[in-house]
């Protein structure tokens, strides 16, 4: 798979990033299917643009959700599904998790990619 395409087709800024950072507990049986039912579900929600997920070995992992407005941003946080694996996760996967919210002002890509000014 050419490496561009695992990368999310953002428009021109200005968006907004969700950026959730986690470390998985030791017992984290289920989550891998739910974290894949949850980036399928978050692509089809109204205002998500795209995502990027990453994990190391030592279990720590990086997913960032990009959307073009707050409302989406808001809407996706109190969908049912959704609310449904946040409880998983800090009941049983997460030792820890950090969540922030940006607003993307300028994007660049390269070396094949557009670059924004």
């Amino acid at each position: 798979m050419n490496g561009a395409k695992r990368f999310a087709q953002t428009p021109e800024p200005p968006y907004y990033a969700v950026i959730f950072t986690s470390l998985l507990a030791d017992d984290d049986t289920g989550y891998a299917a739910m974290a894949d039912a949850m980036y399928d579900l978050a692509l089809r929600q109204p205002g998500c643009l795209g995502a990027e997920s990453a994990r190391d070995d030592a279990r720590l992992g990086i997913t960032v959700s990009y959307w073009a407005d707050e409302a989406s941003i808001v809407a996706w946080k109190a969908q049912a599904q959704h609310l449904v694996a946040q409880k998983y996760g800090i009941e049983r996967w997460y030792s820890h998790y950090e969540l922030r919210i940006a607003r993307v002002e300028r994007a660049y890509c390269g070396p094949e990619g557009r670059s924004l000014p």
